[in-house]
């Protein structure tokens, strides 16, 4: 098989690429990182030496690819389906090319800042950043409320690489920062991801994985019927 994929099964970044190569059913196989286990590890680090995942290598070509939103567009380009996650009319490609970054920016960052303060030992926390995090998402649910009252999907009709970018972002968010009860478009939106066959596999392969996660206690029981 020409395409592996360096993951872990829980991580928000892997989800992203794992929608897209499902939605698409681009044949691969997904190598676990177990970064405890050095052997794991350096099967990684000779790829790509900045130690982060997800990373493709495709043998059939000889690189290694980092990078969510460079991946799925290598993959667009080299290992096109039917699902054309980024448009090609210049002027959706540019709003699909925002909404990518601002769901990896500024709903998957400050939703990262919240979980991983929580692993710091006692008495290293940094609650201003968290407390800065929080309001961070206050912002972006704000956004995406007035975006999802107008469009089913991120960037307008379809569904694309932000929207594969959406899922996992709010996905975690939600539970570390939930929605406004106001927020009715917004929940809606990331309803119809839930939805999705390629999210709803996601998902399935990560739910083994759901005791890992720092907040565990605060998933809302749909998720954990998922």
């Amino acid at each position: 098989m020409a395409l592996t994929l360096y993951i872990h099964p829980l991580a928000s970044f892997c989800h992203k690429v794992l929608i897209a190569l499902y939605e698409n059913g681009t044949a691969f196989h997904s190598q676990t990182v177990d970064f405890s286990d050095t052997t794991s590890a350096s099967a990684l680090l000779e790829r790509w030496p900045v130690g982060k995942i997800p990373v493709l290598h495709d043998d059939a070509t000889g690189r290694i690819v980092p990078e969510t939103s460079i991946i799925i567009e290598y993959l667009q380009q080299t290992y096109p389906g039917p699902v054309p996650l980024l448009p090609h009319d210049p002027e959706v490609l540019l709003r699909t090319r925002l909404w990518d970054r601002f769901f990896d920016l500024h709903v998957s960052t400050p939703m990262q800042k919240i979980v991983t303060d929580r692993l710091r030992p006692e008495g290293r926390n940094d609650p201003h950043g968290v407390a800065d995090a929080h309001a961070a998402l206050d912002t972006a649910y704000g956004m995406i409320e007035r975006q999802m009252s107008a469009h089913p999907w991120a960037a307008g009709e379809n569904f694309t690489i932000a929207d594969c970018a959406a899922l996992p972002a709010l996905f975690f968010a939600s539970i570390v920062h939930p929605f406004h009860e106001d927020q009715t478009a917004l929940g809606d939106y990331l309803d119809r991801l839930l939805a999705r066959p390629s999210v709803a596999r996601t998902l399935r392969e990560a739910k083994p994985f759901f005791h890992m996660f720092p907040y565990r206690d605060a998933m809302p029981a749909r998720y954990l019927a998922l």
